[in-house]
């Protein structure tokens, strides 16, 4: 109980900022991925380096998908919790 005496809640302007901040980082990191995928087969030849590139490329790419899945969700429970605190 002491512990959550001196816990702060955020505000609602933290949390927007938070996840204005986290899409932003998303869209960037989707951008790097988009960005690496054009370059990663330049001045290679050896087609064992194009599919070992190609495969960890896809899952970096597989890996923020499930990342922004995530983020989706956890949004969606923050706005239904917010929704349903206006209707009380």
């Amino acid at each position: 109980s002491h512990v959550m005496s001196e816990y702060v809640r955020m505000t609602d302007t933290e949390r927007d900022q938070i996840d204005q901040d986290a899409q932003v980082f998303m869209r960037t990191c989707a951008d790097a991925i988009h960005q690496l995928r054009t370059e990663a087969h330049k001045g290679v030849q050896s087609a064992q380096v194009k599919e070992h590139r190609t495969a960890v490329l896809d899952f970096i790419e597989d890996y923020l998908k499930r990342v922004c899945k995530l983020y989706s969700e956890q949004r969606a429970i923050r706005v239904k919790r917010v929704i349903d605190k206006k209707r009380l």
